[in-house]
């Protein structure tokens, strides 16, 4: 046991330690089953992180170098029969015979090189701070650092950046792709998403944004000279009157009750191939059922009653687009520390052939809420 300890604070020491498991616990009824070891940086410093692994859950702490010898030793000799050590030189192999007898195995090493010992990883940042147009926008300093007020804004960018990435490598897409944006407001995700296509993902992109604000449509189409976005630009109209012919990737993030389903309608009538939106202010659905007894005790309570037909409105939406031939999904956008309005309601569009499923399934729904009409099936 000594000289497999000696092989541990060795590899330790000199940095060929891999990793170090233990198994087999002395006494058959332990909760421990078994402690996994490997190395971690923390703040560059080094140290190892110890998993023990309970029956009903794991634990996972860290220790400084010397005190993970003291903690191995006491594992080893106290609460465990074998232990594997893996190192970039050889793996050491201890077991312990029902009779107590300790035999040490000598092999060639399966790992000759240590793992990412990086514990706090640096997060991908799909827009880089230096942006001129993160500036422009209020969200960095001249310096290219991110205004603490902004912080929420500037994760929000990069996480939405990250979820249209994966979205577009997953879908078919022309040369030419015409995005168009509903609802852009100061146009935080709208510049973004411009700077991504064209100058990091190199695909060339025609951006419109629909503002009903003339104020902000000035401001945004100002500061896209300014950057030199030369394919991306602001138009001030309804999103109803909004006519360009084919849309390829359409957006409306926190478009006003029903200008959520204005905008999906033209993404659906338009076959676009990505239609993405963040719904917000649901009242069509909740003024249609004002006064109407539900059967439902869970929408006896307002506030479970708003949030009740929150799901029930997207969820109608949903099946209206997969009635369309699209692939729908709904997941959380980003948490809801930062915003309430963190849903995300994205249709992909695919071959499948329509099916009365769908509007089975709407019918249901309507009936079972005493919903007369969606206001996107009068605009499909």
């Amino acid at each position: 046991m000594k000289d497999f300890l000696d092989e541990v604070k060795q590899s330790i020491t000199t940095g060929s330690f891999v990793k170090l498991t233990l198994s087999k616990p002395s006494v058959k009824q332990s909760d421990l089953t078994n402690v996994y070891i490997r190395p971690v940086r923390l703040k560059n410093e080094s140290c190892l992180s110890f998993t023990y692994k309970y029956k009903t859950n794991d634990q996972v702490k860290n220790f400084t170098l010397e005190e993970s010898e003291e903690k191995i030793k006491s594992l080893i000799e106290g609460s465990f029969k074998n232990a594997a050590l893996f190192t970039t030189h050889n793996n050491w192999s201890l077991q312990t015979s029902k009779k107590g007898k300790i035999s040490i195995l000598k092999s060639p090493p399966s790992l000759t090189q240590q793992e990412d010992i990086s514990h706090d990883r640096t997060k991908t940042k799909r827009a880089d701070s230096s942006k001129p147009y993160l500036h422009y926008l209020g969200i960095t300093d001249k310096q290219g650092k991110v205004v603490p007020k902004m912080a929420d804004k500037y994760r929000q960018i990069n996480k939405y950046l990250e979820i249209i990435d994966g979205l577009i490598s997953s879908t078919d897409m022309p040369e030419n792709i015409n995005v168009v944006d509903m609802g852009s407001g100061k146009g935080y995700l709208t510049f973004a998403l411009y700077d991504y296509l064209q100058n990091t993902v190199k695909l060339q992109a025609q951006v419109t944004g629909i503002e009903l604000r003339k104020e902000l449509v000035d401001y945004c189409n100002l500061t896209a000279q300014q950057c030199g976005f030369e394919q991306l630009k602001f138009e001030c109209q309804p999103i109803q009157e909004f006519d360009q012919g084919k849309i390829d990737i359409l957006i409306a993030l926190h478009a006003c009750d029903t200008a959520t389903d204005d905008a999906i309608a033209k993404g659906i009538l338009s076959k676009a191939q990505l239609i993405i939106c963040a719904p917000c202010c649901h009242k069509q659905i909740r003024q249609q059922v004002k006064g109407k007894e539900q059967e439902s005790p869970l929408l006896k309570y307002g506030i479970f009653k708003e949030r009740q037909f929150e799901m029930v409105t997207d969820t109608i939406r949903a099946l209206i687009m997969e009635e369309h031939q699209y692939q729908s999904k709904i997941f959380e956008f980003v948490s809801n520390e930062h915003t309430r309005k963190n849903i995300m309601l994205v249709g992909v569009k695919s071959q499948t052939k329509k099916t009365e499923m769908c509007k089975i399934k709407i019918d249901s729904i309507k009936k079972e809420f005493q919903i007369q009409q969606h206001y996107l099936e009068t605009l499909v």
